[in-house]
């Protein structure tokens, strides 16, 4: 059966909130998953589910925390393809990241390429990259190879420990 195109990612966010317990736990972070503001339509009282709803407004990130005194925001994407299409990461979500930025904090987007069960953190500074290639007549997508293999993030059973990657970044900026 054919997964919904909401409920992509589902799984790679499940591993992401398992990863942020584990890091709170361990006092190496506090990340929280943001919910997804939506109203409710239709609600089946027996079940306990919601039916039918719409957006209440655009979203911002999946996540938001602090990890060792960096602020930090980002968004869990996935692709089964062999690029990531940019359209996946929407005008209002790179206007958060930049402001969030903006007050010193570390915005970044975790990419997961299925096809070649790899993982990488993408800070915004290449997503912007991307972008700017796109909007002068590029490429719509960021092919596979055009992702920095030094950030790659290490998946270890259940665990995606995207805080390695981000200490490296962090620590190539300084």
């Amino acid at each position: 059966m054919a997964q919904a195109r909401g409920l992509r990612g589902d799984a790679f966010e499940s591993l992401i909130n398992m990863t942020n317990d584990w890091y709170r736990l361990k006092g190496l972070a506090l990340i929280q998953k943001v919910p997804t503001p939506i109203t409710p339509i239709e609600f089946d009282q027996t079940s306990r589910t919601i039916s039918l709803a719409y957006f209440e407004r655009k979203s911002t990130v999946d996540y938001i925390g602090v990890a060792q005194g960096i602020p930090l925001c980002f968004d869990a994407k996935e692709t089964r393809r062999k690029s990531f299409p940019l359209a996946n990461v929407h005008d209002h979500q790179m206007e958060f990241m930049s402001d969030f930025e903006s007050h010193g904090g570390v915005a970044f987007i975790l990419v997961n390429f299925t096809a070649f069960k790899k993982i990488f953190f993408t800070p915004l500074e290449h997503l912007r990259r991307f972008k700017a290639e796109a909007e002068r007549g590029g490429r719509k997508s960021a092919p596979y190879e055009a992702f920095n293999q030094s950030l790659s993030v290490e998946s270890r059973g259940y665990m995606i420990h995207y805080l390695e990657a981000l200490n490296a970044f962090i620590s190539s900026k300084e």
